[in-house]
């Protein structure tokens, strides 16, 4: 797959999303991409996590850095709740920077204070831990989750990909075991997509699946649990 043209849109939370017009797919909800990714990896995933655990340390693995959207949101939920979050995100076309200068999510979230690292967290450097403070590390790996060899288990797995008509080739039973075995025991698995065929996919690959209310204008969610 190559890197095609891709353009800034408005969502109806006010905050942007990154379209591919030619592909007509989005990167986040069309309804609202923070009130989405607060939803759907937050709410959902990262909240739900801490509150099965008596710790305060997380790995996070997130299936497509993308605009950084879900990186931001996990760092101030991070420095909110003294949290250690270990955060590994792969992204094989990462965004041009006049489009990651573009993004309003600080400016939305009001918090203009975290607008220099939002752009840091896209320049950092690839393959290796990039230290943002005592509570956030960030490891981007520029890679296919079709050739990604895990080197370390993570306790939850935000899956941002694209939608399944999309790029089919990442909701399949394979994907999902190569995830599967790759997560620590009890950990979890969120995405915003609940077709019939995923959640039979994620069921095939060993995981515990559950239904759960989705974000604005989308009545259901995935939750898988090893």
């Amino acid at each position: 797959m190559f890197s095609p043209q891709r353009t800034i849109q408005l969502t109806t939370d006010g905050s942007h999303t990154v379209a591919i017009p030619s592909l007509d797919i989005t990167y986040h909800s069309r309804h609202g991409a923070i009130n989405e990714s607060l939803h759907v990896f937050i709410e959902a995933g990262l909240n739900y996590w801490l509150q099965q655990r008596d710790t305060n340390h997380v790995r996070i693995f997130e299936m497509g850095f993308g605009t950084g959207l879900n990186a931001l949101l996990t760092y101030i939920e991070a420095a909110k709740n003294n949290l250690n979050i270990h955060y590994s995100s792969i992204e094989q076309f990462p965004l041009e920077k006049e489009i990651v200068a573009s993004l309003n999510y600080c400016d939305t979230l009001q918090r203009p204070d975290l607008a220099a690292l939002f752009t840091t967290m896209h320049t950092a450097a690839w393959n290796e831990d990039v230290q943002f403070s005592p509570f956030f590390t960030l490891h981007k790996i520029q890679t296919s989750l079709l050739e990604l060899q895990p080197q370390e288990k993570c306790d939850l797995v935000y899956y941002d990909a694209f939608a399944p008509n999309a790029q089919p080739e990442l909701w399949t039973v394979d994907v999902f075991k190569k995830l599967f075995d790759a997560m620590s025991e009890n950990g979890a698995l969120v995405t915003y997509c609940s077709k019939g065929d995923v959640r039979r996919a994620l069921i095939a690959a060993g995981f515990n699946v559950f239904k759960i209310p989705g974000p604005p204008y989308k009545r259901e969610m995935l939750r898988a649990v090893k």
